[in-house]
């Protein structure tokens, strides 16, 4: 496993917890549920951006490159579109739809990582 996955794991977690816990109080979807969401999305930017690095500096992924940016592009889009999600909905539905971007991205991200390696 390498850092950037621990990165979007500590992430991952604690936006989902922040998002299960304002769901689950009922409130709905406020500046901390949404930032700690922007968060995430600023984790996969910088697992992006590490990967361009280590491909450009020649490092192979190990796996099908297809397959692995297939999924980065994916996990990059989550965040963006439950933003979108919970500023059209304001319920404290929209919470849960935020807490399942942290849990995606990671589940993502180690996927990621077992293809790069």
């Amino acid at each position: 496993m390498d850092g950037y996955f621990w990165i979007i794991l500590v992430v991952g977690l604690v936006s989902t917890l922040l998002c299960l816990g304002a769901g689950i109080l009922k409130k709905a979807p406020n500046d901390v549920t949404l930032l700690s969401v922007v968060a995430v999305e600023a984790a996969l930017v910088v697992y992006l951006v590490g990967s361009i690095v280590r491909v450009i500096a020649g490092e192979h992924i190990a796996g099908e490159a297809w397959e692995f940016w297939g999924y980065m592009a994916t996990a990059m889009l989550l965040p963006p579109a439950a933003i979108y999600w919970s500023i059209l909905e304001r319920t404290r539905w929209s919470n849960f739809v935020l807490a399942a971007v942290g849990v995606t991205a990671l589940v993502m991200a180690a996927r990621m990582n077992q293809i790069w390696y």
